[in-house]
């Protein structure tokens, strides 16, 4: 039976995958900006798995996504920039100084508060770094996906009281901006004035599920699961009738996908499965 693999045995595997001599030519050959975009995947999967509580599948895609961060770490290592160890020590001290509430002996009252004193740390840290932006957005990264950048620019302009009292404020703004949308529209906006005011209108959503503890991407998520369970029980009745859904008029796909509703509010549909390719 082998032993139980650690760290060491990773980035042992990591360094001979980028070995010039021995190594896989893929791996040889990738760069920080190459890998950039499996690391965002892996860690959408890590999401993924985790919505479908599917914890076999988490372990796997933990692991995927700890690989990226080796990755990362053997190239900067191979650049004279620093080491899988100064990113665990660098992540270590940061946990360490954002939490004096529990290394040292400062008071914080609840969860809420600490967000709020980890926002200053940020700040107070950028401006010790000898960053000149001193706004409250400063330090938001541009690389995100812009759902989760909405969110943390909203999050942070709350911290100095700029924020709707409720999510039911919020839902007044998103009528008057989806009015806005809908005059654009109508009156014949053009691309770029229809673009602006539906940017508008993801904008507010961003804002009413932070309100309501939700999040933009996993709703998203259920929503776009739901979809193809749902429009893939449709194509199955009409395999069954001996059609394809492209040759059905509108009003008979309706009556299936009603049909596909009604099996899935009781249960009747699975979720489909997704075929991956190599990891």
């Amino acid at each position: 039976m082998a032993s139980p693999s650690t760290i060491e045995d990773l980035l042992a595997i990591m360094a001979r995958l980028r070995d010039p001599q021995r190594g896989c030519p893929w791996d040889i050959e990738q760069t920080f900006a190459s890998v950039a975009p499996y690391t965002i995947e892996e860690a959408y999967e890590v999401a993924d798995a985790i919505d479908r509580k599917a914890l076999p599948e988490l372990r796997e895609e933990l692991g995927d996504l700890l690989l990226q961060v080796v990755f990362h770490a053997q190239m900067a290592q191979e650049h004279g920039a620093f080491n899988f160890a100064d990113v665990v020590a660098a992540i270590c001290d940061k946990m360490i100084r954002r939490h004096p509430h529990v290394f040292g002996d400062a008071k914080i009252a609840d969860a809420q508060a600490q967000t709020l004193a980890w926002e200053h740390a940020k700040r107070a840290e950028h401006a010790a770094q000898g960053g000149d932006d001193r706004s409250v957005l400063a330090d938001i990264g541009r690389g995100l996906p812009e759902w989760i950048r909405a969110r943390k620019l909203q999050k942070r302009a709350a911290t100095v009281g700029f924020e709707w009292p409720d999510a039911a404020a919020v839902l007044e703004k998103l009528a008057e901006e989806l009015q806005e949308l809908r005059a654009e529209i109508a009156n014949g906006g053009s691309p770029e004035r229809i673009s602006d005011e539906f940017g508008d209108v993801l904008f507010v959503l961003a804002n009413l599920g932070r309100k309501l503890e939700i999040d933009p991407g996993s709703a998203l998520r259920g929503a776009n699961a739901k979809f193809e369970r749902r429009f893939r029980h449709m194509e199955n009745l009409g395999a069954q009738r001996g059609q394809s859904l492209a040759d059905l008029s509108l009003p008979v796909q309706e009556e299936l996908w009603s049909e596909a509703r009604r099996a899935d509010h009781q249960g009747f549909l699975d979720q489909p499965t997704q075929s991956r390719g190599p990891q």
